[in-house]
């Protein structure tokens, strides 16, 4: 990969990172309803899973999907509609920031990494880079280095979302505006499936 394309690359991936979408919205909300420490298995699964989805892309997944496009199109709608009860359960929430009665738990790493692979986000910006940024006969250092890529990006760019939420836990105590912060999430999680999955 050239200077250029590296730096390209680079920016591809630090606007799609930090721009609002599916991961964002729900570490920003994990941030306010559990804390940053309790989301940090999120975040890294989010991070690690996107990254490693990123080079088993590279390695050769690119040209089954191209075979089989309805696999693809199947997981953008298994996506959407993980998304829709995710966004479901947000809205429902009703405990306050750090309530202990609550049986509510953050998503842990496994499942963070697993929502990856039905993120249509996750799928459009793998898509994307993996064609505008390496070459078909890609060799193994070029995947796994743009893989680090978005792993070194995804953790700040992704962290950011969480250490916000995180922050305005002391703003949200009150449960009418958590839950009104929760019904907005939930909104803004439903909203970024109009576009992906239009398209």
């Amino acid at each position: 990969m050239s200077h250029e394309l590296w730096i390209a690359a680079s920016l591809f991936a630090l606007v799609s990172l930090i721009t609002p979408g599916p991961n964002n919205t729900m570490v920003l909300s994990s941030g306010v309803n559990f804390g940053l420490r309790r989301t940090l298995p999120h975040l890294l699964g989010i991070a690690i899973g996107f990254a490693l989805m990123q080079v088993l892309v590279g390695l050769g997944l690119h040209g089954v999907l191209g075979r089989y496009p309805l696999v693809l199109q199947s997981l953008r709608y298994v996506g959407g509609a993980y998304m829709l009860w995710l966004a479901w359960k947000l809205a429902t929430s009703t405990a306050a920031p750090g309530d202990i009665a609550s049986d509510a738990k953050p998503l842990g790493f496994w499942g963070a990494a697993a929502f990856q692979w039905v993120n249509p986000k996750a799928w459009v910006m793998c898509m994307t880079a993996m064609t505008a940024y390496l070459p078909v006969d890609a060799s193994l250092a070029q995947v796994l280095l743009l893989g680090g890529l978005f792993l070194a990006l995804g953790l700040p760019c992704v962290g950011s979302w969480a250490a916000f939420g995180s922050g305005m836990r002391r703003f949200l105590q009150d449960p009418v505006k958590l839950r009104l912060f929760n019904r907005s999430m939930a909104l803004a999680l439903v909203a970024s499936l109009v576009p992906m999955l239009m398209n």
